[in-house]
């Protein structure tokens, strides 16, 4: 006997929405499965946080259904109420009511109001850690024990599923990682299926088991981290992630030819026009040597000289900028530390062939 499939925790399939003529969430599907975090990542009006709403149930979709637990709640003509859906939302301005206290605001989604709402409100504050602010209101926590509260208001049903629109975006720099680390952490112990609306990079990288790419309303390119990270589809992908430097080149014999050496370009016909994008952190740097340069190197190929226009110490790093001799382009490098040629210095530079990227040219 086959063993019985178990179906995504949350399903959506072919999600549509036309606004005013315009497609703002374009045949998007998505799977997750209970305990599993994924991050709608994209630029704002990507149609993110849109997706969000019709999962909720707070907006119809123009097309497409949606499942919890392979049960259809909604398509175009059926649809399920969102306070039955099994779904806890957690936004940006955290909302809880300022009239209420604490252990009112965590137990305003619970049914009942017996014995059994306060210590289901006493267990969700004791894991969040504020089991002693239940009798406290909302204006005397400060902006990270506001957000936990929150969490604990969302979770204290038991939803199977959690949707969260920038829910770190408010707060300080210092706290942020911290409440995201317990926030996960917590999700995780629940085994709730997370579906994260973020359009920051570094967050999705941090958070998600799988990252979903938006651009435009569609979903561009979808998977773990790690692969998304280094096996972009296109050269917006990678430069969504972080700075870039691009090289134009032509193809010839499925090879595109640079002032850094040969790149291979499997798949493009002779005379493409194409770029070569790499990170700053991937190019390395040597200093002029007699106007040698370093010999070539199968990982780094050949040296390409650059003379300093710019250097500026980041904190972690250093970001350097060249103009190259060749063409007259720009291009940056990232150095661990301290590293601060003065303008003018000649510098030969490499690129770590093994992460470069070759996508057909975009005029």
């Amino acid at each position: 006997m086959q063993p019985e499939k178990i179906p995504p925790r949350l399903e959506i399939r072919n999600l549509v929405r036309d606004f005013e003529g315009r497609r703002v969430v374009d045949d998007v599907s998505l799977q997750i499965q209970p305990g599993q975090v994924t991050c709608l990542l994209g630029p704002s009006g990507c149609g993110k946080s849109t997706t969000l709403r019709m999962i909720a149930g707070v907006d119809m979709q123009d097309a497409g259904e949606i499942y919890v637990d392979g049960e259809l709640i909604c398509d175009t003509v059926f649809r399920v109420p969102p306070e039955r859906r099994s779904i806890g939302l957690m936004f940006q301005d955290f909302a809880l009511f300022p009239h209420l206290s604490v252990g009112k605001n965590v137990a305003f989604g619970l049914d009942g109001k017996g014995p059994e709402v306060q210590d289901r409100v006493r267990e969700m504050l004791g894991r969040v850690g504020l089991a002693n602010y239940i009798d406290a209101y909302p204006h005397e926590l400060s902006g990270g024990e506001q957000q936990r509260v929150a969490l604990a208001r969302a979770l204290a049903p038991q939803p199977k599923i959690m949707l969260m629109d920038e829910p770190f975006s408010g707060l300080d720099n210092r706290l942020r990682d911290g409440i995201r680390d317990e926030t996960l952490e917590l999700l995780k112990q629940e085994d709730t299926a997370v579906l994260l609306v973020t359009h920051e990079p570094e967050e999705a990288m941090r958070m998600a088991d799988e990252i979903a790419l938006m651009r435009d309303g569609k979903i561009v390119q979808q998977g773990a981290p790690y692969n998304i990270y280094r096996a972009p589809m296109d050269k917006a992908a990678v430069a969504f992630f972080s700075d870039i430097n691009v090289i134009e080149s032509e193809v010839n014999g499925a090879l595109a030819v640079t002032p850094f050496g040969q790149f291979l370009a499997p798949g493009y016909p002779d005379g493409s026009r194409v770029e070569i994008v790499f990170r700053p952190q991937h190019m390395g740097i040597d200093f002029d040597r007699g106007g040698l340069g370093p010999a070539p190197t199968p990982e780094r190929g050949r040296a390409a000289r650059g003379v300093v226009e710019r250097a500026r110490f980041m904190g972690s790093e250093s970001l350097v900028e060249f103009r190259m001799d060749h063409d007259g382009s720009r291009l940056r490098a990232t150095v661990p530390n301290v590293f601060l040629p003065k303008q003018g210095t000649p510098l030969w530079l490499t690129i770590r062939r093994d992460r470069c990227f070759v996508f057909p040219r975009q005029d």
